[in-house]
């Protein structure tokens, strides 16, 4: 089975290093196909209920939910700016999210972030582990990249060998959830 997976990173950093970590993770998923997303391609007005009623959902926030919906999963990996997530990305999310109350489509996520310093991220990957388990029902796997610099090579991915173990165990995690779609794991509880 061909797995269709859907990857960004969360920030609209030409460099951005969090989108190589969905890049790399993404590539990991057995038997995967990834949608490399950039955030930039989806520039839309900063969200607001006013601009929402006088011009509508963008038709960007319905393209980029469209890749959402298409996907058999979605990885994201955080930027963190001041403690949270990018502007860029919470104005998609924000579009995105007013289009049906499934934001993210029902679909099995692996959430992370990385950044240069030890932290790695950890305040907004911690924001939005908490914040998606109450919009999205499905498997939230989870994993955060210290030093990305020191960890991770443009050629090799990630070189530390016990970040990398514990990466692929939230990949193992992820794909499971993949394999075995939500309705089949709810259905076998019922």
């Amino acid at each position: 089975m061909t797995k269709k997976i859907v990857a960004f990173g969360a920030s609209n950093s030409r460099n951005s290093i969090n989108k190589k970590l969905a890049k790399f993770a993404a590539s990991q998923v057995p038997e995967a196909e990834v949608n490399l997303l950039d955030l930039n391609d989806f520039e839309m007005p900063i969200y607001g209920i006013d601009r929402e009623r006088e011009s509508g959902i963008p038709a960007l926030a319905h393209a980029f939910k469209a890749h959402l919906a298409a996907s058999d999963g979605i990885v994201i990996s955080f930027a963190e700016h001041n403690g949270a997530y990018s502007a860029a990305f919470k104005n998609i999310m924000d579009w995105v999210s007013r289009i049906n109350k499934d934001t993210w489509e029902s679909k099995p996520m692996l959430l992370l972030a990385t950044s240069p310093g030890g932290r790695a991220g950890k305040t907004v990957l911690d924001i939005a582990v908490n914040k998606f388990k109450f919009m999205n029902k499905n498997t939230i796997a989870n994993f955060s990249l210290p030093f990305f610099k020191t960890n991770f090579s443009e050629e090799e991915g990630i070189t530390d060998p016990g970040l990398l173990t514990a990466l692929k165990g939230q990949i193992e995690i992820f794909d499971q959830a993949i394999l075995n779609p939500l309705e089949d794991r709810i259905a076998k509880v019922s």
